[in-house]
This record gives C-alpha cells, sequence and structure tokens, in this order.
C-alpha cells in the first residue's frame, strides 16, 4: 500500500499551541470531532498495558467519516477549516469546531496518533489510514484508500498510543462528570446521540433537575452588539458547581474560575454570546477572563446565578416559614416592602431552614426557645454577623463556673452597665497608648501643634489628671480662672477687675481643673492649673517661669486668699531642661515649690502616662486587654480626628518608631 506524505501548512496559528490542553478538554475535542461529523455513536476506550499503566486510548464514532480527496486539505491547513460560524452538519446539527484544530489536540495525550477512516462515495464503502507522530507535528502519512464491504459502517476511530502520562484521571467518575458538563446542553438537544466514556454512557437526563434561561445584557465592542445570554442546569446527584463560557451555539470553550457559595444546589451554568466566538476563532479563548468586556459579562451571570438560587431556597423554605407564622415565632411582622427587606427575609429563610433542618432538636424545642433562636439569626443578618458571633462565641466557650458568675452579676447590675465600665476602660488604654507614639515617634512630634491640637485633645480627656477633677477652665485668662472659682464657691467673691500677671498684661493659662472635698468644712476644693507644652519643647527656665508666674499672680489676688483652697500648678513636656532637673526638690513627684496651699510641678508625659496606666493596670491585668499600637491609634484618630490633621503621614500610624516608645504597653 503506498504512501502519500503531506505537510502541514500552519497558517496564522502555531502547532505547539494547538496540541497543549488539559487532559479532559483533549478529550471533548475529539468528542466533538465525532459530533460534527453527524455520528451519533461515540465511545472512548481506554487500554492498560501489562503492567496496568495507560497504553492507548481509543475514540470510535459513526459518523460519516472524511472523503480521501478533502483529507489532506482537513490535516495540512489549519486556521482555514471547513466548519464557519453558523454552519450545520448534513443532519442539520450545529458545527462546534470552526479553526480545524481539534485533531491535533490528540497530542495533548499521546506521542503518535492513527485515524482509521471509513467513508462511503457512490454507494460503496472505502478505508484509509491517516498517522502523525508528536515528534514530526509537520508532516502527516495518509495512506492509499482500499475498497470495504457494502455494509461497513462509517466512521473514524482515533487510536492515541504512546501516552504523554498515564492518565488516571480520564477513566474516572470525576471525569465523566466534567464531561456530562460539557455535553450535556448538546445531548438534551440531541437526544439520539450516544457517548460512551470508559463504558458508561454520558446521559444528562438522569441528572439534569431543572434548566433556567436568562437574557443578559448585550456585550457590544468596538459598535458591535453581541447579545449574551445565560443557562442554568440543576444538577441531580452531581457534586459540581460550574459556570463555563460558550459560543453562541452554546459549546462549552473553557470554565471560568469562580466559586459560588449557593448552599446545597449543584449545578452548570452556561454564558454564551457571539463575542466569545471572536475568541475561539483568535485562539485568545484562555485569556477571555482578562478582557473587560467578557469579565463584565461573568460579573453579571454570578449575579444572576445567585439571585436565581437565592429565590430557589427561599422557595424551599416557604413551608417553614408559614409553620412559624402560624406559631407566632417568626421574627418579622407584615410583608416585605422595599427590595432589601426582601433580600434580608429571603436570606434569613434560607439560613433559619438550615438551622431547622440541621440544629439537634430545633423542631422539638418550646416554641419560646425557638422564637429566640429565629430572632437572633434576624439580629446577625441585619445588624453585624461578625459581632453577634464574636458574642455568642465568647459567652458559648465560658466555662459553667464563670456563665454561673455572669447570670450571678447580671442580676445586681446590667450587662449594659458592665460594658460601658469595661469600654472606658478599654478606651482609656488604647488613648495612653495612641497619645503615647503621638508625643513620642520622631515624626508626628515634630508636627504635633501645642494649643490647636494637643491642648484640644488632652481638654477632652481629663481622666489624665485624676478621676477627681472636672474641667473648670480651658485655654482662658487669669479672669476666667477667678469667674470659674467664684462658681464653685458661691457669690461671696466679688469679680470688678481683671486678675493681674505679676509678669504679663494677660495671662492665658491652658487647663484649670477643680475637685472638692466635702468633709470637714464647707469649701475645701483643690483647683490643678496645667500649662501644656509642645513635645518638641522641653521644660526649662522659660516654661518654669511661666508657671510660677501664674501661681504668683493668683495668690497676689486678693479674692483668691483665704478661702479654703489648695493650688496645684503643672507644666508639662516630654523632656526636662538642666535647670528643671536642678530645681525638682522630689524627684518621683517632680515637685519644685511647695509653700502654704501653693505646690508646683514639672512632669514629664512619660511620668503622667505611666501614673495612668499604673491606675489601670489591676483592670488590664483583669480584662487581658493589650493595647495594640496600630489598634490605638486609629482610635485616636478616629476620635480625635479634627485636631491631628497633618500630624501622620501616609501609613505612618501602621509604622513602629525608630527608638520605641517611651512607655511599653506590654510590662505593665
Amino acid at each position: 500500500m503506498a504512501i502519500h506524505q503531506y505537510p502541514v501548512e500552519v497558517q496564522p496559528d502555531h502547532l505547539e499551541k494547538i496540541t497543549r490542553a488539559k487532559p479532559i478538554q483533549a478529550l471533548s475535542e475529539l468528542i466533538w470531532n465525532g459530533l460534527d461529523a453527524d455520528a451519533t455513536r461515540i465511545s472512548i476506550a481506554f487500554e492498560n498495558n501489562e503492567l496496568g499503566t495507560l497504553d492507548r486510548v481509543t475514540v470510535r464514532d459513526n459518523g460519516n467519516g472524511l472523503s480521501y480527496v478533502d483529507a489532506p486539505d482537513r490535516f495540512r491547513s489549519l486556521g482555514g477549516s471547513w466548519k464557519r460560524p453558523g454552519a450545520t452538519t448534513a443532519n442539520g446539527r450545529f458545527l462546534h469546531g470552526q479553526e480545524g484544530r481539534g485533531r491535533f489536540k490528540a497530542f495533548a495525550i499521546g506521542g503518535y496518533a492513527e485515524w482509521a477512516v471509513t467513508y462511503r462515495r457512490d454507494g460503496t464503502c472505502w478505508s484509509y489510514t491517516i498517522t502523525m507522530s508528536g515528534g514530526d507535528i509537520r508532516h502527516v502519512s495518509i495512506s492509499d484508500e482500499v475498497e470495504t464491504k457494502q455494509d461497513t459502517e462509517t466512521g473514524i476511530t482515533l487510536t492515541i498510543t504512546e501516552p504523554l502520562k498515564d492518565f488516571r484521571s480520564l477513566d474516572s467518575e470525576s471525569a465523566l462528570t466534567e464531561l456530562t458538563q460539557i455535553f450535556a446542553l448538546y445531548l438534551a438537544d440531541y437526544g439520539d446521540v450516544i457517548i460512551l466514556v470508559g463504558g458508561k454512557r454520558i446521559d444528562p437526563s438522569t441528572v439534569i433537575a431543572s434548566r433556567k434561561a436568562l437574557n443578559l445584557a448585550d456585550i457590544e465592542v468596538a459598535g458591535k452588539i453581541h447579545p449574551a445570554r445565560l443557562e442554568i442546569v440543576e444538577w441531580n446527584g452531581v457534586s459540581n458547581r460550574a459556570l463555563f463560557l460558550c459560543n453562541d451555539k452554546r459549546f462549552p470553550l473553557t470554565q471560568v474560575d469562580r466559586r459560588f457559595h449557593i448552599g446545597n444546589f449543584q449545578f452548570s451554568a452556561y454564558l454564551q454570546s457571539s463575542y466569545l466566538n471572536i475568541a475561539q476563532q483568535e485562539g485568545t479563548i484562555e485569556l477571555a477572563e482578562m478582557q473587560q468586556p467578557i469579565v463584565a459579562a461573568i460579573d453579571e451571570a454570578i449575579k444572576n446565578i445567585k439571585d436565581y438560587f437565592r429565590n430557589r431556597a427561599a422557595e424551599e423554605a416557604r413551608s417553614y416559614v408559614q409553620e412559624w407564622k402560624a406559631e407566632s415565632i417568626y421574627p418579622y411582622q407584615g410583608e416585605a416592602v422595599t427590595h432589601v427587606e426582601q433580600i434580608e427575609r429571603q436570606v434569613f429563610d434560607i439560613v433559619a431552614l438550615n438551622v431547622a433542618r440541621h440544629l439537634p432538636d430545633f423542631t422539638e424545642s418550646p416554641p419560646k426557645n425557638r422564637a429566640f433562636q429565629l430572632r437572633m439569626l434576624r439580629q446577625a443578618i441585619e445588624k453585624s454577623p461578625d459581632d453577634l458571633q464574636l458574642i455568642l462565641t465568647e459567652v458559648l466557650n465560658l466555662p459553667k463556673r464563670k456563665r454561673d458568675e455572669l447570670s450571678e452579676l447580671l442580676q445586681d447590675v446590667s450587662l449594659s452597665s458592665i460594658i460601658s465600665a469595661a469600654k472606658v476602660v478599654a478606651d482609656r488604654l488604647k488613648f495612653i497608648t495612641g497619645l503615647d507614639a503621638v508625643l513620642f515617634d520622631p515624626e508626628p512630634k515634630k508636627r504635633l501643634k501645642e494649643r490647636t491640637q494637643l491642648h484640644r485633645i488632652i481638654a477632652e480627656n481629663c481622666w489624665l489628671f485624676g478621676e477627681e477633677y472636672a474641667l473648670s477652665v480651658d485655654d482662658q485668662s487669669l479672669t476666667e480662672v477667678l469667674r470659674s472659682h467664684k462658681k464653685l464657691l458661691g457669690e461671696d467673691v466679688v469679680i470688678d477687675a481683671p486678675v493681674k500677671h505679676v509678669s504679663q498684661t494677660r495671662g492665658i493659662v491652658d487647663l484649670v481643673l477643680s475637685k472638692a472635698i466635702r468633709q470637714h468644712r464647707a469649701n475645701a476644693l483643690t483647683h490643678l492649673v496645667v500649662e501644656l507644652k509642645a513635645p518638641k519643647v522641653p521644660i526649662n527656665t522659660d516654661e518654669i517661669s511661666q508657671i510660677e508666674g501664674y501661681a504668683a499672680s493668683i495668690m497676689n489676688d486678693v479674692r483668691f486668699r483665704n478661702v479654703g483652697i489648695n493650688w496645684v500648678f503643672w507644666v508639662i513636656s516630654d523632656e526636662l531642661g538642666p535647670h528643671a532637673k536642678f530645681r525638682i526638690i522630689d524627684e518621683p513627684t517632680g515637685l519644685i515649690h511647695n509653700a502654704g496651699n501653693v505646690s508646683i510641678f514639672i512632669k514629664t508625659w512619660a511620668q503622667v502616662l505611666d501614673e495612668n496606666r499604673s491606675r489601670l493596670q489591676f483592670f488590664q491585668e483583669r480584662l487581658e486587654h493589650k493595647a495594640d499600637k496600630g489598634e490605638s491609634l486609629k482610635y485616636l484618630q478616629e476620635r480625635h480626628a479634627k485636631y491631628l490633621e497633618g500630624v501622620f503621614d501616609d501609613n505612618l500610624e501602621l509604622q513602629p518608631s525608630e527608638e520605641g516608645s517611651a512607655l511599653n504597653t506590654e510590662s505593665v
């Protein structure tokens, strides 16, 4: 028998790319070749060698075969296929292939392929063989044709040998499932077609539970409109979820890499559009998800898939909902009015249905218990699922002794009060850690302004100076200090002239805080006068003179005398200069003056923050609270955003300081 050899003409495609494919994709292309030849029966067989590994794959169809005169052109011409878009087979079926490259997918499975062809010409059957090697794919060998018996069945038998791998996955249930999804719509439309894989028939009629077709928004590219359509096939007994991109004939070209959270439903969805024909023709279908028009269509398809199955789940839950309404334990009243309310109800019904099905003894629980559980589910869906889950998890994980203690405590104190008290401590710890970073991290420290930023933040957090103090005067003159003093003492003090500063025309104090001690005398008061300095300004001679000037001015005014008042003066900054250190007479407290009813202190922010941490240490240990720097800065910025503008540059709040904070909260 003579053998004729023909070169394969590569038209715009590269042979190396053509022969690459995943095993199932390659197998499906070979099946499509038989279907495009009007085959009504296609069988795939896997044969192993003596060692039990794959030896050959055979794809046999009973189609029309391929005429001998057409064979050379069909195998050597790529990109110029006889299968044109919209064309049909002789029996009127839609054609899948359009590029003449499907046959080359055989080399994604094995290194050698032989096509045994039988076709009918002028009432006579003729047979011949076509062979190709993966090592020399640029050449195809075609034998002479010979006449066969009249009753010989037409078709093509493709035998692939020298497998590249063992490919055990091809002869498996998962492979059958995947091929079922690929050919489901075709087989549903053409009921006379049979496909056998490893002796098992692909039969979508036994696994298709329902089909739903939806129109999507048209894809418009370069002024041309491409209709888009979505078909959802719900499966019975097939455990898989997939979205396929298809040409306009619904032939799956590739699977979209997405995950779906839709309950227990199993499905395959087919997004079809003539726009995908272009990607198929250009060989760019694998890059489809990088093209914006296709991405937009995929997003719309996914939304429709989720909506469809949410509605399906809500339908299944309807009987349960009616029962809950009859028992008056359903946590909603009336009908949903807005679209948002309808979605919330649907989501609730779906979740509640799963609870009813899977929570032990739910249906046997007393109505009061079920009403509570359903109400908690509603809160979780509408308000904050993460917050509620955290709360419930913490409570449920409590040891029995702790649960008993909580129950006993709630008889004396409301849960709201417990939460408020704990939050005050947690917020203060975060404030201290955040303020620490602002005051001591190099960059924020340089940017922080004294009067418009630091002063304003401290004025809103006077608890830093002691729980007993209340803010009396904020950034006012000495005369305003006197007026505030008068409010605390009564109407005996007459304000008929301003308070004169001993060295300035008008003295401005930062903060005056007052506390009343009502023990043995009616008017036992302590005023704390605080002078704040920007972190970059150390306390030295000028700062000490300023705070002493305030003290002298107040003591020099007769209206402040002999009324049972203690005056305490603080000046605060990051550092102490040489003169300040020299003046200290009590190092732990920073005292520099103590005479009569007047005491003056110079303090660093490190001292102030450390004193506050010491006060909060007991509660911090009991709460097991860690004041994380990042969270603390976030808290500080949220609470005092209007005062911190310009203090932080981009991402600074997430970076540790170069030298570390002056105080380490982890050591507390």
